[in-house]
């Protein structure tokens, strides 16, 4: 086994512990808060992906895109607009 593979193997054997404290804390959120302690679809079973649940999934992937284009240009215009205030202010102190 190489080193990878020996690191992958103890990182998925490896258990994370918490403090009773913790653990404490954990119960008493479930019991006043009324959350499931589970995901919902862990709690549904194993089913799949719903028709609804594609049609988001497909509009959040497309509004994400547009939103990393423009953030993209945004910071473009701004490194140019920052550009152009220093050029104009080296102008200005000469």
């Amino acid at each position: 086994m190489d080193t990878s593979q020996e690191r992958i193997f103890i990182i998925e054997n490896t258990r994370r512990e918490f403090t009773p404290e913790f653990k404490d804390e954990a119960v008493k959120l479930v019991i006043n808060t009324g959350r499931p302690v589970f995901k919902a679809s862990q709690d549904a079973g194993e089913g799949g992906v719903t028709e609804t649940e594609k049609a988001e999934l497909l509009r959040l992937r497309k509004e994400n895109a547009d939103l990393k284009l423009d953030r993209a240009f945004l910071k473009k215009a701004s490194l140019f607009f920052a550009q152009e205030a220093s050029d104009t202010n080296a102008k200005r102190s000469h």
